[in-house]
């Protein structure tokens, strides 16, 4: 019996990775095209599990590929000098030349040309000290021979390392100035990223190219969960698929999660049936919602909470008078937390008046956990 293709866990990548071909052939262009190519510096955004780290793993992938060396992070605060100490440390240790090695250690010399030879330490007169900007200039000078350059990836930047980040900016914006064979690209969710395009250190980074991630295509959600499951020696219907991709509502994480149940229903079957694939939705929703929907509500106040509760009445797109009614309050107090939880990601506007969740199933969830039948219908 084959094993569940499906990888429903963040960070780690999907079996098959679709709907973000416009991104990677810009980061691909990019390291393909010299210094100065504009996606040599990218930002990716969106929600919660829309994709961005395993974006970020295919981009590392391509630049491996390519013959780039990679230091991959995890934002949080030290993380400038663990990309100096650890990560450009060790790379240099292993792509530096003998010439380089030579004048971290000693030379030997023979005197007059006889046996007998004495050893000179190589001294700087005036040493620089080792700094992230120093190992990164060394490095990309040691493999630039090779046509090889460094890639910087940075998964969920915050605030919380805003001076890390600095640093890192700044030392990348100086190897751009200087032709080096640098490139940088992070993620992290669109409150944090815009917090880091207003810093008024940070104005490098305005530069830089941004992608939104958004929900996939469903023709492309169709083929992430037709091709794992084809390729591990069970099928999928027609009827059965469609299902499956309506029930993703073509948002990454779920697309992983119900490929997973879905598969698991009955794994010895030689097809996922709708059967399954009903069952692997309704455990994905609960699963979606202790793994996403309860971390990004657990921080709210009561008044945010009463706001989306008061949503979730709704079946579809909320009107911001009819919100303010349920809650007993005025337009101008409602809009104001209205605000709150676009900043929060976790609704938006759609058209003239009206809000929606950002993410899928957001009012299921208020719906079995919330009180929202105090408020009621009108």
């Amino acid at each position: 019996m084959a094993s569940n293709p499906f990888t429903p866990s963040f960070g780690v990548s999907p079996p098959l990775l679709v709907g973000r071909d416009a991104e990677l052939e810009a980061v691909a262009e990019s390291l393909d095209g010299g210094p100065g190519s504009p996606a040599r510096a990218t930002l990716f955004t969106g929600v919660r599990g829309c994709g961005k780290t395993a974006l970020l793993n295919a981009v590392e992938d391509l630049a491996r590929n390519r013959g780039w060396l990679v230091v991959s992070e995890t934002v949080r605060p030290g993380v400038a000098q663990r990309i100096a100490d650890t990560h450009l440390t060790a790379l240099l240790a292993q792509h530096t030349d003998e010439a380089v090695r030579r004048r971290l250690t000693q030379a030997s010399a023979s005197v007059f040309g006889v046996g007998g030879g004495v050893t000179r330490h190589h001294e700087d007169r005036h040493p620089v000290a080792a700094s992230l900007r120093s190992r990164l200039d060394e490095l990309t000078e040691a493999i630039a021979p090779r046509g090889s350059g460094v890639l910087i990836s940075l998964d969920e930047v915050h605030r919380s390392a805003i001076t890390d980040l600095r640093e890192l900016a700044h030392t990348v914006q100086h190897a751009f100035r200087e032709g080096r064979e640098v490139a940088l690209v992070a993620a992290g969710l669109p409150s944090a990223v815009t917090d880091l395009l207003n810093d008024d250190v940070l104005t490098f980074l305005r530069r830089a190219e941004r992608f939104t991630l958004g929900k996939v295509p469903a023709s492309d959600v169709a083929r992430a969960l037709r091709e794992p499951i084809e390729s591990s020696g069970r099928a999928i219907g027609d009827d059965a698929l469609s299902l499956a991709v309506e029930g993703t509502q073509r948002y990454p994480f779920l697309v992983q999660l119900v490929g997973f149940h879905s598969w698991r229903a009955d794994p010895g079957s030689t097809e996922v049936t709708a059967e399954h694939v009903r069952e692997g939705i309704e455990r994905s929703v609960r699963r979606v919602g202790h793994l996403v929907h309860e971390p990004a509500l657990s921080s709210l106040s009561a008044v945010d909470k009463s706001f989306l509760a008061a949503m979730a009445v709704d079946d579809g797109p909320s009107a911001m008078g009819v919100i303010a009614q349920r809650l007993g309050v005025d337009a101008t107090y409602a809009s104001q937390y209205r605000l709150r939880l676009i900043a929060a990601e976790l609704i938006e506007p759609v058209g003239h008046g009206k809000v929606d969740f950002t993410l899928p199933y957001v009012r299921d969830y208020l719906r079995e956990h919330a009180a929202t039948e105090a408020l009621g219908p009108l």
